[in-house]
């Protein structure tokens, strides 16, 4: 029996650009960009795991830590179906040298998984941003 997996997704910005890492699903042959974060735990708030998230995926700390809204995702990835519901999260991060690189480096606890700012406008069909409705949410629609 699959569930419902609740996330929590850190959206640090930089002017236009956002913070995301860069996956392939081999399934679809599509590569996709999604910004850090990860499940929520039991017991844990969605904020507490952002904050743990983004700790264990490139050792950094979030300020001004805001709910921007929640998303319920129903997707086909990896050969699968998923069912999350997202809450994304508007923060800083406290290493600003973070901000003065295009591309950050990889996910700490994803070895391979390359971390990078790109603009909002970059996200296409052919090179999307997931969860969907996420860009229209950080577009403000």
């Amino acid at each position: 029996m699959s569930s419902i997996r609740p996330v929590a997704l850190a959206v640090p910005r930089r002017g236009e650009d956002l913070l995301v890492f860069e996956s392939h699903d081999s399934a679809k042959d599509e590569t996709f960009y999604r910004p850090l974060g990860g499940g929520i735990e039991f017991g844990e708030t969605a904020e507490a795991a952002v904050r743990r998230e983004l700790r264990e995926e490139l050792d950094v700390e979030l300020l001004d830590v805001r709910l921007l809204g929640v998303l319920e995702n129903l997707f086909h990835a990896f050969d699968r179906d998923g069912h999350e519901i997202v809450f994304v999260y508007d923060c800083r991060l406290t290493d600003q040298s973070v901000y003065e690189r295009d591309t950050v480096g990889e996910i700490l606890d994803n070895p391979g998984t390359k971390v990078m700012w790109r603009s909002l406008s970059s996200f296409t069909a052919g090179r999307p941003l997931y969860p969907a409705g996420l860009a229209d949410m950080l577009r403000g629609r």
